[in-house]
């Protein structure tokens, strides 16, 4: 294991053919950095585009993958390789817009018991996106999976994205984006990391839940503000059908690990089916709406 001189704070990026979504994140989490030291590392998981290039330019560490290690895996491929009480797992389509990494730092240091502490997100156009939800229950899960969609306008959705709080306050959640995530490294390693059988979605979700389940707490901070540009990486709604599959693949073992407990085994077949008739539906609806 590479590791650097312990400093405050690591950030580890994976990157897959972001175009300059990565050099504007590095250049805008260099500007933010405050009064903190931080060591920033870029696991580039085989990009074509030249993408990774700004890692270099920019004198941050940087991996590159010979393949497409996808991302729980290639986040822990990071981790293994930083030295620091606290790690920010960041997207690389992301841009600092409000406050500073000494800003998040000092929210995790206000909630000894966080484990993980995420900013609030904006999507490019100014508006919040609803990270720090609720874990869903079986019926907001599967009404908002198969109503979402079509519409978010609805009441399942409304509840599982905690409808009637604004987001300008801090709080307690169940879970936040893994766009952003500061996680207090003794958490993380009590999990033993991200778990790669999640290898691109619910892996945040699912890593919450056990830290949860451990005794440790999620928190939201509106101190911090963040742009997410939602799927660079995985083509936004243009996403292949492969990676459609691989989502309800995931939400299914999170429903399998976490929600399936005592009679609820008996649903098993049930929500394998319902996931992916939802997948092939969401994808059906992205290709009428394009």
């Amino acid at each position: 294991m590479t590791v650097a001189a312990t400093v405050d704070l690591a950030v580890v990026i994976v990157n897959y053919e972001t175009g300059d979504w990565l050099a504007r994140c590095l250049a805008s989490i260099e500007a933010a950095r405050g009064d903190i030291t931080a060591d920033v590392i870029v696991i580039d998981n085989a990009s074509r585009d030249g993408s990774a290039d700004a890692a270099d330019t920019t004198g941050v560490r940087l991996i590159r993958n010979p393949t497409n290690r996808y991302l729980s895996p290639a986040w822990n491929q990071g981790a293994a390789e930083v030295d620091a009480p606290f790690v920010l797992f960041l997207n690389p389509d992301t841009e600092w817009f409000k406050g500073t990494l000494a800003d998040l730092l000092g929210a995790a240091r206000r909630h000894p018991r966080a484990g993980i502490v995420g900013p609030m997100l904006r999507n490019p156009d100014g508006t919040i996106y609803p990270s720090g939800r609720r874990f869903p229950s079986l019926a907001n899960a599967v009404g908002h999976a198969f109503v979402s969609p079509i519409s978010r306008d609805n009441r399942f959705t409304r509840r599982y994205e905690m409808e009637g709080w604004d987001r300008t306050t801090e709080r307690e959640v169940d879970w936040v984006s893994g766009a952003c995530m500061l996680f207090r490294r003794a958490a993380f390693d009590a999990m033993h990391g991200f778990d790669e059988a999640f290898p691109l979605y619910a892996e945040e979700l699912d890593i919450a839940t056990r830290l949860r389940d451990a005794g440790w707490s999620v928190v939201f901070t509106p101190e911090v503000e963040v742009i997410h540009a939602v799927g660079v990486s995985t083509g936004g709604d243009r996403r292949p059908h492969r990676l459609v599959v691989m989502h309800s693949a995931s939400l299914y073992r999170y429903y399998r690990l976490h929600r399936a407990a005592g009679w609820r085994r008996v649903t098993l077949p049930l929500a394998w089916l319902a996931l992916r008739v939802r997948a092939e539906v969401a994808w059906l609806v992205g290709k009428v709406r394009r």
